[in-house]
């Protein structure tokens, strides 16, 4: 049952993130506009296509990121407030316990963290689909990937390799696709250069040499040019990572499972994207706990040296988030321990704060 202090607490705690959110995404909805404003005056897209293609998305995504830090502001900033006005005090003297002044915050941020949860699993994937593909079509060049030594099992038994990728003409070099069975190369063909046909859906191979092996018989076949379908398009050998957020979980994880099949290394990214959209939610009750814990104090400094302390943790917690990641990415780091590791890092400072909030 909410109390009167609950309703008010949580009042606070609500309209304050939504005011600071509001006021944030309109300032960067202004920024971003005057950034790109020649670029709309001269691409194709429509004022509607814009406006609820782009910018309704944009602002969905942006509002999702930074949700977290916006949150963690909010805390700050009302309860700062609050200790300023010695309300705090107030409320300690009165009888009540600083844990059951907590309740109420952690109610409006499992409420948060509910709905942003929601968001990311659902909401997001497809708002990203909508950006991403106008963003493709009408701001950013393709993308392309330039990579050497690619080698992917596009089937059971079945292993394709280029030495060289060159994804702008969607040609490989020093091509080569065996078959095995059982252990034993059955069949292997080997070719100068491969290309992709988009129309066909089939690749053309340049001075190729066809090997079959049957036991201890071997047949070679040489030729110019040979035409053949294979289970392989150029999104395969790699694409811009951004796809992951918006992919649906389970487009993830099948997204997943093939690369891992296929022996892609650049798969990381799509298990930290995947990993994240549960973690950050849950990343809501750190700084909620961090918060509390730093404003309820009143100190000479009041908002302002709360605010500075904020923001100090703030940058703390995205440059680990940010060093976790690419520890994944390049050390080896496991991308569940690299999502998750900020968050209990920081619910122990949490903690560790909280336990020196006045009592």
């Amino acid at each position: 049952m909410l109390t009167t202090l609950d309703r008010y607490i949580i009042r606070q705690f609500l309209g304050t993130f939504f005011f600071i959110l509001v006021v944030i995404m309109l300032i960067a909805v202004v920024f971003d506009i005057s950034e790109k404003t020649q670029d709309f005056a001269e691409m194709t897209a429509t004022t509607k296509e814009i406006v609820f293609d782009f910018y309704v998305n944009f602002i969905v995504y942006y509002s999702n990121l930074f949700s977290g830090l916006l949150i963690f502001l909010a805390v700050l900033l009302f309860t700062s407030r609050l200790a300023h006005r010695t309300e705090v005090i107030a409320m300690l003297s009165s009888g009540v316990s600083f844990p059951r002044i907590m309740w109420p915050y952690f109610v409006a941020a499992t409420l948060l963290t509910v709905m942003s949860l929601f968001v990311n699993h659902t909401v997001l994937p497809a708002a990203n689909k909508v950006r991403l593909a106008f963003e493709e079509a009408h701001i950013r060049a393709t993308y392309f990937v330039d990579k050497k030594h690619l080698h992917r099992e596009i089937a059971p038994g079945t292993i394709s390799y280029f030495e060289s990728w060159d994804a702008q003409k969607k040609q490989g070099y020093r091509f080569s696709l065996e078959q095995w069975e059982n252990g034993t190369l059955t069949r292997k063909l080997t070719s100068d250069r491969a290309q992709y046909d988009s129309l066909s859906g089939k690749w053309r191979v340049s001075d190729y040499l066809l090997r079959t092996m049957d036991g201890d018989n071997e047949t070679i076949r040489r030729g110019d040019m040979l035409d053949t379908l294979i289970n392989l398009a150029p999104s395969d050998m790699g694409q811009r990572w951004e796809t992951s957020m918006s992919m649906s979980w389970s487009e993830l994880n099948h997204y997943i499972a093939a690369k891992n099949a296929q022996g892609d290394d650049t798969v990381i990214p799509y298990l930290i994207e995947k990993h994240q959209r549960t973690s950050y939610p849950f990343a809501t009750y750190v700084f909620t706990l961090i918060g509390v814990g730093i404003a309820s104090r009143k100190v000479r400094g009041g908002t302002g040296l709360h605010l500075a302390l904020g923001v100090l943790l703030c940058l703390l917690y995205v440059f680990a988030m940010k060093l976790t990641t690419v520890a994944a990415t390049n050390a080896g780091l496991d991308p569940l321990i690299a999502v998750w590791m900020p968050n209990v890092v920081f619910a122990i400072v949490g903690v560790l704060i909280y336990r020196g909030a006045p009592k």
